[in-house]
């Protein structure tokens, strides 16, 4: 059965982290590609700290090539990244734990965390991954959007103004917010072609954000793996 856009319902999690998270929630934005946002998934400090545990770290951005499985720069992606070993500290497995509970995928499913950072103009153009949960960890000015260009809207969705777009989903930055999406049909081995995103370059302001890559399967990474998801 399809799902609605905008159809809201509680998501009803307990757990503790660092600092005080506004009431949490659930919105379903679209059935194809299956992707929702948590609300109030991190809280103000938990957005600050995994910044500031970035900050020193942060290089340029890389990218997978699924033919050789080799990782590179490219001009698709401008950002700066920094990856965490899963489980880096306690704050960092309160998060995993949390995504688990709110995915139902185990934690050992998932990838460490990866810290990015967009400035001025940079961006990430369209790609195909596995599930995914990306947390917006500051607001932007403007631009910035992470965008589904494929993706079948059942209303209009397009957040500039004067658009009347009914394909394609944006999502805008919001602190503490995260949202969540498969690549993968329920099936869980057909890729969904409308689950191809970016984000759109950051215009005014500064994009920060912590995503979080799983697999149908535990995830072991090797020792030569330090790509920026």
């Amino acid at each position: 059965m399809a799902v609605d856009m905008f159809v809201f319902f509680l998501c009803v999690v307990e757990g503790g982290g660092l600092g005080q998270r506004h009431k949490q929630w659930t919105e379903v934005l679209s059935s194809e590609p299956r992707a929702s946002i948590f609300h109030n998934f991190l809280s103000k400090e938990e957005c600050e700290y995994l910044i500031n545990l970035a900050k020193p770290r942060m290089s340029r951005s890389k990218v997978l090539d699924p033919n050789t499985g080799q990782t590179g720069h490219s001009s698709s992606r401008t950002s700066t990244g920094m990856h965490l070993k899963r489980g880096h500290d306690e704050v960092v497995r309160d998060i995993e734990r949390r995504i688990a509970d709110y995915t139902s995928i185990p934690v050992e499913n998932g990838e460490g965390l990866s810290v990015i950072n967009y400035e001025v103009g940079q961006k990430f153009e369209p790609h195909h991954r596995m599930a995914a949960l990306l947390m917006y960890l500051s607001d932007v000015e403007e631009g910035g959007e992470t965008y589904f260009p494929d993706a079948i809207a059942k209303r209009k969705c397009c957040c500039f103004p004067g658009c009347t777009k009914r394909r394609g989903l944006y999502v805008k930055p919001k602190m503490g917010d995260a949202l969540f999406f498969w690549t993968l049909k329920p099936d869980r081995t057909t890729v969904d072609p409308s689950s191809l995103h970016g984000g759109r370059p950051v215009i005014r302001g500064d994009k920060w954000a912590c995503i979080k890559w799983m697999h149908a399967e535990e995830f072991k990474a090797s020792k030569s793996y330090t790509r920026h998801s």
